[in-house]
């Protein structure tokens, strides 16, 4: 539910506005020390950890991000890398698509952008695989720039500190991209800093269970406080399972793939999985979805591998 009509206790408005500086300070002194936030960090750094970080918590991406830019410094790094050997490197994170994304917008960085990540929105939205979060968050967090970036985390603070409403239900794009845009200030550098201060306040205090509100910078503010933190409302917000799914069947079949030095029977693909209807449909979108590939003598692997 987005953009409700203003709740009210007798004739008292339950709109807030987000006071930037209060959050900037706030987020200067509690944000995480996360590497990819340190200033040495190019936007190569920033494309990398938001790629990752896409539906992934963040203790499981810092290695795996550490090992990258040691590995991969620069976009023609990894482009230079085989598929086979990137799908490997990415590892338990999940989605494996997005590193066939990844090492395709490398290769475009490296051969259309002097082997640097754009700072602009629109040049960034043109490279393969990259979406309306990423390009933003690139723009804002690597770059300075003003550009609203929404996540899960943003919209929720959004919901609850300027609406007074307990969630913000399902994403609208469209609407949720407005919403945040006008609460930045219009100068680029208060406006990444508070961009990164709601991301971060969604993530670490306005939670979806547990949200600490004694420790929270908008809590004297706060329209959901003030409001008595009425419960979510709205219509049925869509959950993703994991156990038993198609997606579920993909990493099994992959982390066999990935643990073996070469192609493999299918043999050794049947016995992850008892289900063959299942099984068949999981193996056959990897297939076409290119991060499998099957011998010519009938055996499958990583894509490059055979």
């Amino acid at each position: 539910m987005r953009n409700p009509e203003p709740n009210t206790v007798g004739d008292e408005r339950r709109e807030a506005v987000l006071d930037p500086d209060e959050l900037i300070e706030w987020f200067t002194a509690e944000g995480r020390d996360l590497p990819w936030r340190g200033p040495d960090v190019d936007g190569w750094g920033v494309l990398v950890s938001e790629t990752m970080l896409q539906q992934t918590p963040v203790n499981r991406v810092l290695p795996i991000w550490r090992e990258w830019l040691e590995r991969w410094p620069r976009p023609s790094d990894l482009a230079a890398a085989g598929q086979g050997e990137v799908l490997r490197a990415w590892g338990k994170l999940g989605y494996p698509r997005r590193a066939m994304r990844l090492h395709e917008a490398a290769a475009v960085i490296a051969s259309e952008h002097g082997d640097r990540v754009p700072s602009d929105v629109d040049t960034l939205l043109a490279l393969p695989g990259i979406g309306t979060y990423t390009a933003r968050a690139v723009a804002a967090f690597a770059y300075g720039k003003r550009a609203p970036v929404v996540d899960t985390n943003v919209r929720r603070v959004v919901a609850r500190a300027v609406h007074g409403a307990g969630d913000a239900g399902n994403p609208s794009p469209k609407r949720d991209l407005a919403d945040v845009d006008a609460l930045l200030p219009a100068d680029d550098h208060r406006a990444s800093g508070m961009s990164a201060a709601l991301m971060e306040l969604g993530q670490t205090v306005c939670t979806v269970r547990s949200p600490a509100c004694e420790s929270c910078p908008l809590y004297h503010g706060c329209a959901w406080r003030a409001a008595g933190k009425p419960a979510y409302d709205g219509p049925p917000k869509k959950v993703q399972r994991f156990a038993g799914t198609d997606r579920q069947v993909r990493g099994l079949l992959l982390d066999v793939l990935r643990g073996s030095e070469g192609p493999v029977p299918r043999a050794s693909l049947d016995a992850v999985w008892s289900e063959a209807g299942q099984r068949d449909r999981a193996l056959d979108s990897l297939l076409v979805d290119g991060l499998v590939e099957q011998t010519e003598d009938g055996r499958f692997g990583l894509p490059g591998e055979q």
